[in-house]
């Protein structure tokens, strides 16, 4: 019986779905949702429910509301002709309901047939009815609380959308120098990646302040030129006014510490209407900030002969207007960041505009306190530095977003008829009037209009909201806890990736603390982000992004081509295509898929992804499939063995009737149990399942399941049994350990193994394995001791390769002056000819045989144990020398042409150290295997 607080888990996975952007599941490089995040989460909590507690995994739909409205305007113009303005805001969006609807059901789809088994009956929508009213009362708090304002601010704008963008929507582009882009809204490619000079006169002189910008076109908007205040090149000019040439108006020198006198000619220009760091440097000298672009991106009245320009057009005429001044300097080649919307691939411009926020250094300030008290763990623990500095210098987060999709901001503007605007949050307008009666004592008859707000929020705000919104919060009486809320908020773990730890996890974190008062969650883990088996991020312009239902369907590479035609930079990634993947993607199945991502250390910063690794993985699968088939093979031969799980494993007095292999692999099993026990509750997937896969494969497959076969031919009827009992129970438990990983092989193999009384019907029902049920199993004496066996099994069948002797028609010698080791050998002769594939194997006392020498093989394993193989009889000496001497001739030849490489004129200078470091190992391997087989001709020409 489990305690109250370990009977139930909650585990938050976070699947936030761009369902209605991603009609499949590109998982394996979505920031939101991964198959690395779902098999992580789903093995998890897989493994706790099968340790009786009580798991409630929800599965929540973000609207994803920048992601939505592109796909969404897009497929509107490709099928009607239309954009969203022809139809309205309301019609656009019943739209994007009708696209949620036809879309939104085949992510859910593709996560079941990743096994995924989640509290389907509890899924939740941003958009439900629910989630609005959640997201509604969670604002209108905020907002009363003081902790929403509105202000007119420097926000991320891409003008495709006409919306202001968050940072993790941005991505920065590194250019080394002059680079042509696509912009959206132009005819032809944009040149970035050059540096602009040009000059600003001194108002009441003809002397000029040279300035430099990778965007000359923003001069139209600076309000001040800036030198450091001990450049003594500028002393001369503080307080001075320059004219600026094309507003016809001065703007004054100011000085500040801030600028590099290292960097250009020392002289900065100022644009706090258009820079971040500009807006920062305006505030503190009370600069006019000046807004030269519209939404569109078009130049504004600012300057009346560039109105309506578009803003790269705007920067060829500004450079023309400068050269007909006599101001223009040229321009050079310069390295750049061009920030770009992730949606659209449009340039991100810093715009002014009307703005909401949350005021979040109070909120930030609790949730850095959590976690340095311990109260919230971060997984891996190297993410805590980043955490505290991200939320101690954190900045007030821009919610408002200019979309048509999502939650419109619930805020209200009214007017009254003496003149007085206000805002007031509210969740209706009937109560905004209210409010604005209550609290800003305007009378109710003189309220002349009621106007909400056409923004909608960021889709990170109910995202924020989910721990506690998607267990019933608020309730219907606006009580502050549901049944739900009370047995299972907080949750235990939340898991997702590092690169969204500031944009949803600390959210949820200052919500879920201001909201409920409580920490949303116990444990956040988080992985990294996900890369090709190369190393590089994966995306869909590379063409190595993978699709979860190709590695589970298989896709030929002309399928993968025919998706992408028609796409923008659809020969981009059709050469990624075809050089990530020049034969397509081979069908691997779910479980190939789910065993491959856990079996990658989820907690390094990056994750390499390999389709190869997801094969060999079906193959590993197909080898647990093939042992099943040999135990119920070997059962139907011995009809009338009773094969009860509840022995050998619990009952130790049978370990006794044991044969050494069963207990050596008993041994291992114990062990195997006990490390999935430990690395399990350290998330630590990756060993758990290299730990299987090395009992599997190289213990039970290539050793215990070698031995048995000689016991089952040739064994006493107890010793059979023995063997089919401890074979059992390593199936068995083996099935329901790699169950978490392999849903679909370990319940399909369960059901095939013989039913007994008191059996589980399903795998899943099963409890997971535990190292207390293997108590006293764990013999490290019987291990060293198999693997002294081992030992010498491995060199009886070195010799018989290194000399060509494929079959078992052969017999060979232990000599052995250790007493332990004979005893070994001596009681497992079968074993020992069985594992060394021999006819017979003799085991003498002694250190040497010279009388063996001469007719045959040798090998020393220590100095107290030597093997010979005999020859006499089974390889023809003149053959085998002729078979050997030709492969000497081709080392040689090997050896004569990687000597000639290393030894050429200038080959240190031109090849870099690991490729010489390469060269040198193989010189090494190759004269390594030189020496071996001029041994095997010595020893074969005394024959």
């Amino acid at each position: 019986m489990l305690s109250p607080a370990l009977s139930k888990m909650l585990l938050l996975d976070g699947l936030w779905l761009p369902c209605l952007v991603n009609v499949v599941l590109q998982g394996l490089c979505l920031a939101n949702v991964s198959s690395v995040r779902s098999s992580l989460s789903l093995s998890l909590s897989c493994r706790q429910q099968m340790q009786g507690r009580q798991v409630v995994f929800i599965p929540g739909a973000d609207h994803a509301g920048i992601a939505t409205q592109v796909v969404v305007e897009r497929h509107l113009w490709d099928t009607q002709g239309k954009t969203k303005h022809d139809l309205g805001r309301q019609k656009f969006v019943n739209e994007v309901w009708k696209w949620k609807e036809e879309k939104g059901t085949m992510i859910f789809d593709q996560l079941r047939r990743l096994g995924a088994s989640l509290d389907w009956d509890r899924a939740v929508f941003t958009m439900d009815v629910h989630m609005n009213e959640a997201v509604t009362e969670a604002f209108v708090r905020l907002y009363d609380a003081g902790l929403v304002y509105r202000k007119e601010a420097l926000v991320n704008w891409c003008c495709s959308l006409q919306s202001a963008i968050s940072d993790i929507e941005v991505d920065h582009l590194h250019l080394t120098g002059p680079t042509e882009l696509t912009v959206p809204g132009y005819s032809k490619p944009v040149t970035f990646g050059k540096m602009y000079d040009f000059a600003y006169r001194l108002a009441d002189s003809e002397e000029e302040v040279i300035v430099s910008t990778t965007r000359p076109e923003t001069m139209l908007g600076d309000t001040a030129v800036m030198v450091h205040p001990e450049d003594p090149r500028y002393t001369h000019l503080h307080t001075r006014r320059l004219l600026h040439p094309l507003r016809r108006e001065t703007i004054p020198v100011i000085t500040d510490p801030v600028v590099d006198p290292e960097f250009g000619t020392g002289a900065v220009k100022v644009t706090p209407g258009h820079s971040h760091e500009d807006c920062q440097v305006g505030e503190r000298h009370s600069l006019p900030f000046l807004s030269i672009l519209d939404s569109s991106g078009k130049i504004t009245n600012i300057v009346p002969e560039f109105e309506g320009l578009l803003r790269f057009e705007a920067r060829e005429a500004v450079l023309s207007a400068l050269s007909a001044l006599g101001l223009y300097r040229g321009c050079r080649a310069h390295p750049m960041m061009v920030p770009r919307c992730s949606r659209t691939q449009d340039v991100i411009e810093p715009l002014l505009r009307p703005q909401w926020f949350v005021r979040c250094k109070e909120l930030a300030k609790q949730a850095s306190e959590a976690v340095q008290s311990g109260r919230l763990n971060l997984v891996p623990q190297l993410h805590r530095r980043a955490w505290h500095s991200w939320l101690d210098n954190i900045t007030d987060w821009c919610v408002s977003r200019q979309l048509w999709w999502g939650h419109r901001i619930p805020v209200y503007h009214i007017t009254a008829a003496d003149g007085r605007e206000v805002w007031v949050a509210a969740g209706s307008e009937e109560d905004a009037r209210r409010k604005a009666v209550e609290k800003e004592g305007i009378p109710l008859a003189s309220i002349i209009s009621t106007l909400q707000e056409e923004d909608v929020l960021d889709t990170w705000f109910s995202s924020g909201l989910f721990p506690f919104a998607s267990l019933g919060w608020p309730s219907q009486g606006r009580g502050e806890t549901t049944p739900d809320l009370a047995r299972f908020y907080p949750t235990t773990l939340v898991e997702t990736g590092h690169d969204i730890l500031f944009f949803w996890v600390a959210r949820m974190v200052m919500l879920g603390l201001n909201l409920t008062g409580r920490l949303p969650f116990e444990t956040v883990l988080l992985h990294g982000l996900l890369c090709d088996g190369g190393g590089h991020k994966m995306s869909k312009s590379r063409g190595n992004v993978i699709d979860p239902l190709d590695v589970i369907n298989g896709a030929s590479l002309e399928v993968l081509c025919e998706r992408v035609e028609g796409s923008l930079n659809a020969e981009e990634v059709l050469t990624g295509i075809r050089r990530n993947f020049p034969t397509g993607i081979p069908e691997c199945g779910a479980d190939a898929l789910r065993f491959t991502l856990c079996s990658t250390n989820f907690k390094n910063q990056l994750l390499n992804i390999d389709v190869t690794r997801m094969e060999q993985n079906k193959f590993f699968g197909n080898k647990i499939w093939q042992t099943v088939r040999f135990l119920l093979s070997a059962l139907d031969k011995v009809a009338d063995l009773g094969v009860s799980r509840a022995s050998p494993v619990q009952e130790s007095h049978r370990l006794q009737q044991l044969g050494l292999m069963d207990r050596w692999i008993m041994s291992h099993l114990a062990a195997l149990v006990t490390t999935a026990d430990n690395t399990f509750k350290a998330y630590d997937l990756h060993v758990v399942t290299k730990a299987f896969t090395t009992f599997w494969h190289n213990q039970l497959c290539d050793v215990y399941l070698e031995s048995m076969k000689a016991v089952l031919r040739d064994g006493t009827e107890a010793e059979r049994d023995a063997a089919l009992q401890t074979l059992w129970t390593c199936i068995d438990t083996g099935l329901r350990l790699v169950a978490p990983f392999m849903p679909y092989l370990a319940e399909e193999l369960y059901q095939r193994l013989p039913r007994q009384h008191g059996r589980q019907q399903s795998v899943m029902q099963c409890s997971y394995p535990l190292p207390k049920e293997f108590e006293g199993l764990r013999d490290l004496r019987v291990e060293e001791g198999v693997e002294a066996l081992l030992e010498v099994a491995s060199a009886l069948r070195t010799l018989k390769t290194s000399y060509g002797i494929f079959h078992n028609r052969v017999n060979g010698t232990v000599v052995s002056s250790d007493g332990v080791l004979r005893n070994i050998l001596t009681d497992n002769l079968q074993t020992l000819t069985t594992l060394g594939r021999m006819k017979e194997v003799k085991v003498q006392e002694g250190s040497s045989h010279s009388s063996f020498h001469s007719a045959c093989a040798v090998s020393t394993i220590s100095s107290a144990t030597t093997v010979y193989l005999h020859l006499q009889g089974v390889v023809d000496p003149k053959v085998e020398v002729a078979r050997l001497t030709k492969k000497l001739m081709k080392l040689e030849r090997d050896e004569r042409k990687v000597v000639k490489m290393v030894t050429s004129p200038g080959y240190l200078e031109r090849s870099p150290p690991h490729v010489q470091l390469a060269h040198h190992t193989k010189l090494k391997s190759i004269r390594t295997e030189m020496e071996k087989v001029r041994a095997l001709i010595h020893s074969l020409e005394d024959l």
